[in-house]
C-alpha cells in the first residue's frame, strides 16, 4: 500500500514514456491526486507551487495517458508509465531533463506499426502489407535481408544503413504477424546471456 506519511502527505512520482522508456518528468501526488489519476487514467499531480491538484495538460492539452503504475520497494514513491499527447516539459521539450535521445525508439516504431494494423489504416503501407498475409511479410524480410548482405559488401554507408532500417522495420512487422513483440525477443536474448 502506498505510504503518503513518509513524505508529509506527498509521494514523488517518476513519469516515463511507455514506448521509448525515456524519463519525462518528476512530480508529486497526494492521496487525492493519486485517486484521480487511477480513476481517470490521466496523470494528476499535487502542485506544491499552486497548492492544488494539477492535471498535466490541463492548459496545453499535452495529457499523460496512464499505461501502468508501479510502486517502489519502500512503498513511498511511484513510477508511472505513460503515453504523452505531446511535449511533457513546459519549455516544449519532450523531457524536463533536456535528454531527448531515449534509446527506446524501436518501441515507438513498434507501437506505430501495431496502431496502423489494429486501426486498419487503409492508406498505410504497413497495413496494406500486413493484410497480404504472413507469406508476403516473410518474403519482404528475406528480400531486405538479402539487400542488406549485398550492401554490407560495398562501401556505401548510406545504402547500408537504409537497407538495415528496411530490414528492421519489416522484422517488426513479422513479429506482429506472428503475435510477438520486441520484448519477447529481448527475453530470449537475456536468457542466452546467463
Amino acid at each position: 500500500m502506498l505510504n503518503f506519511e513518509k513524505g508529509d502527505g506527498l509521494v514523488p512520482v517518476v513519469i516515463q514514456d511507455d514506448n521509448t522508456l525515456q524519463v519525462l518528468m518528476v512530480g508529486y501526488m497526494n492521496k487525492e491526486a493519486y485517486k484521480k489519476t487511477v480513476a481517470e487514467k490521466r496523470v494528476t499531480f499535487f502542485s506544491r507551487s499552486k497548492n492544488r491538484l494539477w492535471t498535466k495538460g490541463e492548459t496545453s492539452s499535452n495529457f499523460l495517458k496512464v499505461v501502468a503504475i508501479h510502486l517502489d520497494c519502500d512503498q513511498d514513491s511511484l513510477l508511472i508509465k505513460v503515453i504523452p499527447a505531446g511535449p511533457t516539459c513546459h519549455t516544449g521539450d519532450t523531457s524536463c531533463f533536456k535528454e531527448n535521445t531515449a534509446k527506446g525508439f524501436l518501441y515507438l516504431l513498434e507501437a506505430t506499426i501495431h496502431q496502423r494494423i489494429d486501426d486498419d489504416v487503409k492508406d498505410s503501407y504497413t497495413n496494406q502489407l500486413y493484410r497480404k498475409g504472413i507469406n508476403k511479410i516473410a518474403q519482404k524480410v528475406g528480400e531486405e535481408a538479402s539487400e542488406l548482405v549485398i550492401e554490407a559488401k560495398d562501401e556505401n554507408a548510406t545504402l547500408f544503413k537504409n537497407e538495415a532500417a528496411d530490414l528492421l522495420y519489416h522484422y517488426l512487422m513479422l513479429l506482429k504477424a506472428k503475435g510477438f513483440v520486441l520484448e519477447d525477443i529481448e527475453k530470449v536474448l537475456k536468457e542466452r546471456k546467463k
